[in-house]
């Protein structure tokens, strides 16, 4: 470990260097690389210098007790022996976990799906609430929401919903989403007062770059009609929505609610790109796993990754055994403790393999 984190402070250091080279700062994709790479080693750079540090001082304080000491300046180096001890473990499991191979699409943005499953309209307005779940957990970490497609059924609901998430970190918070959610409540169309069971399946992907995904223009289908739903006058009057088919497989994104035929062409695109992507990442996942694994499932009601009782105020995440008595908090926003437990989850998993790799 200590040598890994020699060389990732060498290279920490060779950045600086470089990122002061006259040469590197002429060239933007160059600076824009190195600024990056050195951004993304800096937590641990600072963990590994204060970890050193601590190690000196833990040594002088050390050999401090073998030297003739009053009992006041014994006990104050016995105390400071236990707090440097207890900062170095701490410093040793950090850079452990920064030290962890790190999923390439965390620092992008995402495109979201929320579609209502099992359930009818009861799925659709549980695809609603779950959008303005997501919606104001955006905006509590400062990210940006952009409505790109919507399907509404008569009560409002979303049969289907597609959005992008942009800021700093949107997909490693935001990944653990994907798979199907299900709701125990009452619904507004239920007259005897019982209480019902349905779904909605969430898929979350990573913006992806043009350079990441060609999209060759004869590959693909594009179809324009008249956008639906709230939009000015212009809905229903001109075809400003866009239907964009790949039609190597058969992928279809559609996008109505830019302000322009070409606006709603681009996002339509991008939507694309992120679920030719998605399927791609999907199969190689499949090779290493040895079997195929589905993004959302097929949103049967047995089939779900949180569930979300309103009778109790009850959210329980299955995966990882958390139940919190806060639904309301969560349904809005307040999803960092789910969040940041499932990090956690996934770090612990990720070392214990690693430590069994070592062994």
């Amino acid at each position: 470990m200590l040598d890994r984190l020699q060389a990732l402070a060498d290279r920490y250091e060779k950045l600086s260097e470089l990122l002061c080279d006259p040469d590197v700062a002429g060239d933007p994709k160059r600076l824009r690389e190195y600024s990056k790479e050195q951004s993304d080693l800096q937590e641990a750079y600072g963990a590994y210098t204060e970890y050193k540090e601590v190690l000196v001082q833990l040594d002088d304080a050390k050999a401090m007790q073998g030297e003739k000491l009053d009992d006041e300046m014994r006990e104050m180096v016995k105390m400071e022996i236990e707090e440097l001890s207890g900062r170095k473990d701490e410093l040793e499991e950090l850079v452990r976990v920064l030290l962890l191979p790190k999923d390439p699409n965390d620092d992008k943005n995402v495109i979201v799906e929320i579609r209502g499953a099992a359930g009818g309209d009861e799925a659709a307005l549980f695809a609603s609430d779950l959008y303005r779940m997501y919606t104001k957990f955006a905006d509590g970490q400062g990210w940006r929401v952009e409505l790109m497609d919507a399907s509404e059924n008569d009560l409002g609901g979303f049969k289907e919903v597609v959005f992008m998430v942009s800021g700093k970190g949107a997909y490693s918070k935001l990944k653990y989403e994907s798979g199907a959610h299900r709701v125990q409540r009452i619904p507004v169309t239920e007259s005897g007062g019982r209480i019902h069971t349905s779904t909605s399946t969430v898929a979350v992907m990573p913006e992806v770059e043009d350079i990441e995904i060609e999209i060759l223009d004869k590959d693909i289908r594009i179809d324009t009609f008249c956008s639906s739903g709230a939009g000015g006058q212009s809905v229903n009057t001109t075809k400003s929505a866009v239907r964009v088919t790949h039609v190597p497989t058969g992928i279809v994104a559609t996008c109505q609610d830019g302000k322009s035929q070409n606006d709603n062409k681009a996002k339509a695109l991008q939507v694309l790109r992120a679920r030719i992507y998605d399927i791609h990442r999907q199969e190689e996942e499949a090779k290493i796993a040895g079997e195929r694994k589905s993004k959302v499932g097929t949103g049967d009601r047995s089939e779900r990754i949180r569930t979300y009782n309103f009778p109790q105020s009850r959210v329980t995440d299955h995966r990882i055994g958390l139940t919190l008595h806060k639904l309301d908090a969560v349904m809005n926003g307040d999803m960092v403790e789910i969040i940041n437990s499932l990090t956690l989850a996934e770090q612990a998993e990720l070392l214990e393999k690693e430590n069994l790799a070592l062994s």
